[in-house]
């Protein structure tokens, strides 16, 4: 069974079990238009694009605080709704409060500047909301990801269409019914449902829509691209990664294979920056190798809610299927399978769409597995020489998302840290992510920066105003 869609629903089914837990109904295009037109009406109307600074800001503390009283409900929903431990739901739940508590102290904060003279006048800069905008978010991380959108572009003075993945439709009503409750003018979130081919495409090819936001697969951010383009209207793209997890052989050795496996195996391997490929020094690579076999096969993989798991399910049999048909492809290339390689066995695991933690050696460089991302618990591993072969390998796909570096020399990761294409660098850690620093990808990972000041800047538009001093009329040259 899966996550499938219909003519007019999507049925919701819980990759833990097989089971269905929920059919939403999709947005019809005759909805879509009366959507954007509610959205440009609450926009132009509701006064919350001229409303105070900290008067927004008390709505999105409200935000804040209506998630965190339903934490768990929503820690539990998304659960179901995609698979991810139960732990990790609830973190993800609190850092959508932290999401909405953080754009609310930038939206009471923020500064624009008053620009140098170069005449009789003053000149300085505004600014303003770009209108209506379409947030396309992914099935993987849905309320953070929502809230990673949301919050900064109604931080902003803007409305919102929020477009979640027909793979994980559950959580952004959750969303907009709890942003309605905390004071959000009606009409300023709402959320369209259906699949991206069908209402995706036609949310971002509406005329009504001003902005579009989208995470997900380069492929489609490529599409969206040229839509965007065609439309002359800002977009932004967090795409994919393959992103490479350098270990010297000066490494604190049991630091890095822990982060090198929390950051593979980690969300079942379902997270853009996932470190998915591992370029270890020659000197230590069978050491490093035989500790990663050692800890995946020691990785608990169980039901999303019981005590002690590390990997759920992945979020839908038909994406276990991708997953696999990479790791076939994978062994056809040439690569050895260390660990995994399969779904596992037994009752428990049955119903479920579980694949193994999985480890694969003996590939070049330029094979497609290790170029292209599995977006699963799937580790690619090779062995680099000295550092000039270690940079043109780890530049040497179409992505830079992120990386890791394991060294205890700090000039060595200075170098290696400037040199590696990535929007993100993590030195002696790996996968941190904080709402205050910017996020975002080089190359085939994305335009533009989510998250940070610059996020808010993300979903506005800066207008320069000049106020004349001129003491006589202005000549017509001079």
């Amino acid at each position: 069974m899966d996550t499938r869609s219909k003519a007019n629903e999507l049925i919701s089914i819980n990759p833990a079990t097989g089971q269905e837990i929920a059919r939403v109904a999709v947005t019809t295009p005759d909805q879509l238009d009366a959507a954007v037109a509610r959205a440009r009406t609450a926009f132009e109307t509701s006064g919350w694009k001229d409303l105070m600074p900290h008067k927004r800001a008390e709505v999105l503390t409200a935000i804040a605080a209506g998630l965190l009283a339903e934490k768990e409900e929503l820690a539990t929903l998304q659960m179901r709704d995609n698979g991810k431990p139960i732990a990790e739901c609830r973190g993800m739940v609190d850092y959508a409060v932290g999401t909405f508590r953080y754009y609310a102290s930038v939206c009471e904060t923020l500064e624009t500047e008053v620009t140098p003279r170069r005449g009789d006048y003053v000149s300085f800069t505004v600014l303003e909301p770009y209108g209506v905008v379409a947030a396309i978010t992914p099935w993987n991380s849905p309320i953070m990801n929502d809230a990673a959108k949301v919050a900064p572009a109604l931080a902003a003075g803007n409305a919102v269409l929020l477009k979640p993945s027909e793979d994980s439709p559950l959580l952004a009503p959750e969303l907009a019914r709890i942003a309605a409750a905390a004071g959000l003018p009606d009409g300023l979130l709402q959320v369209v449902q259906g699949r991206g081919a069908d209402i995706g495409a036609a949310l971002v090819a509406h005329p009504g829509v001003s902005m579009i936001s989208f995470t997900g697969g380069t492929t489609t951010g490529r599409a969206i691209g040229r839509v965007a383009g065609d439309r002359i209207v800002p977009v932004a793209l967090e795409l994919g990664g393959k992103s490479p997890h350098v270990v010297f052989a000066d490494a604190e050795m049991d630091h890095a294979v822990a982060a090198v496996a929390a950051g593979i195996f980690g969300s079942s391997g379902q997270s853009c920056v996932a470190g998915s490929r591992l370029l270890v020094e020659e000197s230590v690579y069978d050491e490093v190798v035989a500790a990663l076999v050692a800890r995946a096969n020691r990785i608990v993989v169980a039901a999303p809610d019981q005590k002690g798991v590390e990997m759920g399910p992945l979020a839908s049999f038909h994406h276990r299927d991708r997953v696999h048909a990479f790791v076939e492809r994978a062994r056809s290339e040439g690569g050895e399978i260390l660990c995994g390689g399969s779904a596992p066995e037994g009752a428990r695991y049955a119903d479920g769409a579980y694949y193994l933690p999985t480890i694969i050696a003996g590939l070049s460089a330029d094979a497609l597995s290790c170029q292209e991302e599995a977006f699963g618990p799937v580790l690619v591993v090779l062995p680099f020489k000295d550092e000039a072969e270690l940079i043109r390998m780890g530049n040497g796909t179409a992505f830079g998302l992120a990386c890791g570096i394991w060294t205890n020399d700090f000039k060595k990761a200075w170098r290696v840290g400037r040199a590696l294409e990535a929007g993100s660098v993590w030195i002696n850690t790996y996968k941190q992510s904080v709402t205050s620093t910017p996020f975002g990808g080089f190359k085939n990972s994305g335009i533009g920066r989510e998250k940070g000041v610059d996020g808010l800047r993300l979903y506005a538009q800066v207008k320069s105003m000049y106020f004349g001093l001129h003491e006589n009329p202005l000549p017509i040259a001079k």
